[in-house]
């Protein structure tokens, strides 16, 4: 009987919206490898060596593998077998692959993530300012309240989080906009289980609130300078709790490039400091 492949630390547990299944659970635990540069690229994976670890059947490996292969992960050939592709080949976009990538992220993944944040929500809040509904600043307004009532709930203070960034997106009202949210979902979700696992955190309801503001009184210019403050914000407090990670062999060289002229950030913090037990985020 085929049996579900084991999720330890390194291949992630998985989180309400991950794949499902034992053909769900191979995926998973093959694609966290690959993304996490557990194979080289070119090398060939061991089908039965795999079989025998996770205790499954050839159809299932087969089909986990067709999945891997749609998202650009690996490249079934004859004779040679599946190869794993180059990072180049990916679907960086696609959701298992940010989700992969975010339950183990390296520097380079953080800092690809802060910056497409940087580039994407500043201009959401602007046209959010202009374009909202009533219904959006509900949504705003009910996600900010989760934030500041989650205490020292961790995990609340994530969803809260979360659920403030896609509203704000999506009081953008522009669909294509809408969908960016699957990569600030990964970046967000990523930073947050990073600051919310020490034994403080900064209280971020104060620079949240002041997006709501600009946002609700239609100031566009004050909206995209209050999602910015919060983005310097978030790197800040990112960087006083994380210890640098590596990057993976196949982003290290990538992140060498990328980061090359890329300005300093700032050190200016905002809001205060909460410590569990006694404040929220």
């Amino acid at each position: 009987m085929d049996r579900a492949p084991a999720m330890d630390g390194r291949d992630g547990a998985r989180p309400a919206t991950a794949l499902r299944g034992l053909h769900g659970q191979t995926v998973d635990a093959l694609g966290a490898r690959i993304v996490r540069g557990h194979y080289e690229p070119g090398s060939a994976l061991a089908p039965e060596r795999l079989e025998r670890e996770f205790g499954i059947s050839k159809t299932v490996l087969r089909e986990a593998l067709r999945v891997l292969a749609a998202k650009g992960l690996v490249d079934p050939r004859q004779k040679r077998g599946t190869i794993i592709r180059p990072r180049s080949s990916w679907s960086l976009l696609d959701a298992d692959l940010l989700r992969w990538q975010g339950g183990e992220p390296d520097d380079a993944f953080l800092a690809n993530l802060a910056e497409v944040r940087s580039i994407v929500e500043p201009a959401g809040a602007r046209l959010a300012a202009s374009r909202h509904t009533a219904d959006d600043l509900m949504a705003l307004g009910d996600a900010l309240d989760a934030m500041g009532t989650a205490a020292t709930d961790a995990g609340a203070v994530v969803e809260a989080d979360l659920a403030f960034h896609r509203a704000l997106l999506d009081a953008a009202h522009n669909e294509l906009l809408s969908r960016m949210e699957v990569v600030i979902e990964a970046g967000l979700r990523a930073r947050d289980q990073i600051v919310h696992s020490g034994e403080s955190w900064p209280d971020s309801v104060p620079v949240h609130r002041a997006i709501l503001d600009a946002v609700e009184s239609g100031d566009g210019s004050a909206a995209a300078s209050a999602v910015e403050a919060l983005l310097e914000q978030a790197s800040v407090d990112t960087a006083a709790v994380k210890p640098s990670k590596p990057a993976s062999r196949q982003g290290a060289s990538r992140q060498r490039a990328s980061r090359q002229g890329t300005p300093q950030r700032g050190t200016t913090r905002l809001g205060t400091t909460r410590r569990k037990g006694t404040g929220r985020s």
